[in-house]
This record gives C-alpha cells, sequence and structure tokens, in this order.
C-alpha cells in the first residue's frame, strides 16, 4: 500500500503534455470535428490559449532551424518565431480560437421587408492549401420578414471577419457566412457575392496577379425568385 507521500501529485502527468494534446483530446472526446476552418474556441480553456502560443513559437523555431536561417545571428528574423506564432494564434486565425462577436439582436417592429444590401465589407483570410492571403469583398443580401431579427450594420463585418478569420476555401467560408447570418436573423432569404484575390496565385504557382475568384450563395427566396436575385445584382458596384 502506497504512503501519502508515495502518491504522485494528481496532476503531474498532465503538467508535462502539450496543450494542443489536451486540446485534441477533448475535440476527440466530443467527436467533434478540427478542420482548419473550424471554430474550437469551446474547447480552449481560460489560460491556454497562451500557452498554446508558447507552443506554436517552439514549433515555429524549428522550422526556421529547418530552412537554415541563422536566428540567432540575424537581427532581422531573432524573433520571428513568436511574432509569427503571434499572427497566427492572435490575428489571422483568430477566428479558430475565440467565441463568436456578440451581436445584439433587435426585433423587426417596423415590419421592414424591403431588400437592404451591406458591401463591400473588406475580407482577409488565408487559403488552407499554402496559408497564403486571400484578400477580398463580399456584399450581403437581406430581405427580412415580420419575424426577422435586426442586427446592426457593422455586425455583419464582424460575423465575417469571425469566418474568415481561418484558413479557408472561399466557397466553404461564403457558406459558412450565410449559415451563420441565416441562424442569426432568420430573413426569408439571403444572398452573398464574394471576390477575392488569392495570393497562392497571385505570389506563386501562375503567379498570375491579376485574377480574381467571384462566388456566390443564395438562400431563400433569393433561390426562387429570379427577380430578386436580379435586383440584388445589379445593386451590386462594379466589381474589380
Amino acid at each position: 500500500m502506497l504512503m501519502k507521500s508515495d502518491t504522485p501529485p494528481q496532476d503531474a502527468t498532465d503538467e508535462g503534455t502539450p496543450v494542443s494534446v489536451k486540446i485534441r483530446e477533448r475535440l476527440a472526446l466530443a467527436r467533434k470535428r478540427f478542420h482548419a476552418n473550424d471554430n474550437i474556441a469551446h474547447f480552449i480553456q481560460p489560460g491556454e490559449l497562451e500557452k498554446l502560443l508558447d507552443e506554436v513559437e517552439v514549433k515555429m523555431q524549428g522550422v526556421l532551424d529547418s530552412l537554415v536561417i541563422d536566428t540567432a545571428g540575424d537581427h532581422n528574423t531573432h524573433n520571428t518565431a513568436r511574432r509569427v506564432a503571434k499572427m497566427y494564434l492572435n490575428e489571422v486565425f483568430k477566428g479558430r480560437y475565440v467565441q463568436p462577436p456578440t451581436i445584439t439582436e433587435f426585433p423587426n417592429a417596423e415590419h421592414l421587408n424591403e431588400l437592404m444590401i451591406v458591401g463591400p465589407i473588406t475580407v482577409r483570410s488565408a487559403c488552407s492549401h499554402h496559408f497564403c492571403p486571400v484578400i477580398g469583398k463580399i456584399w450581403i443580401g437581406v430581405l427580412p420578414n415580420e419575424h426577422t431579427n435586426v442586427i446592426g450594420l457593422s455586425k455583419y463585418a464582424r460575423l465575417a471577419e469571425w469566418v474568415m478569420g481561418r484558413p479557408q476555401i472561399q466557397e466553404e467560408a461564403v457558406v459558412q457566412l450565410a449559415d451563420l447570418i441565416m441562424e442569426k436573423t432568420q430573413p426569408d432569404g439571403l444572398a452573398i457575392v464574394m471576390e477575392a484575390s488569392h495570393y497562392c496565385m497571385a505570389w506563386r504557382g501562375v503567379k498570375d496577379m491579376d485574377s480574381k475568384m467571384i462566388n456566390s450563395v443564395m438562400r431563400g427566396v433569393f433561390l426562387k425568385d429570379s427577380t430578386l436575385r436580379r435586383e440584388f445584382l445589379a445593386l451590386i458596384p462594379q466589381k474589380g
């Protein structure tokens, strides 16, 4: 029988476990997906994001070492590993690690039912394939009904920023944003158009600086009513 003094601390093993492993275990236990464009904030405990940043910094330093960059002697890259870790977790991929923005919703007291368009909203993301920037604009069309929740115009931009702040594929990102806005506002119809430059095509590969990708998602009456769809597309300012 072990004496009390011989009993290892309850969290002794846990202390040596990388925080990324702990988060992965929680996700696996809950049977939740954690793809590049998924939000995992619910599975990150207070204080763990700072520890994750430290872990990413160490791994990023390993990448720099493998690229044969003398970060100790090169003043330009001396703190690059830390800067890149902070950039990924706190800025460009922040949408993976934080809860959705708080959105104040108001009842449609005036029973508004006319087409409303918000945009262009500038969005910044990164492609999942090469982690190269994706920079573009989004236009959002909403056809409310008397039961639709009304949200402030800036809130559409905040929701777009949250969704785009992850490694993304443009086609999937627009669908995610549409699902989120439909859930928040419950309109009769929703239309989203996104136009973006992909630096995985401009900075590398074919190195074409002028090509852009445009895609759209139509929900509700925008799918059924071609006249409404044409009105929305006609009201969007000239893209490009």
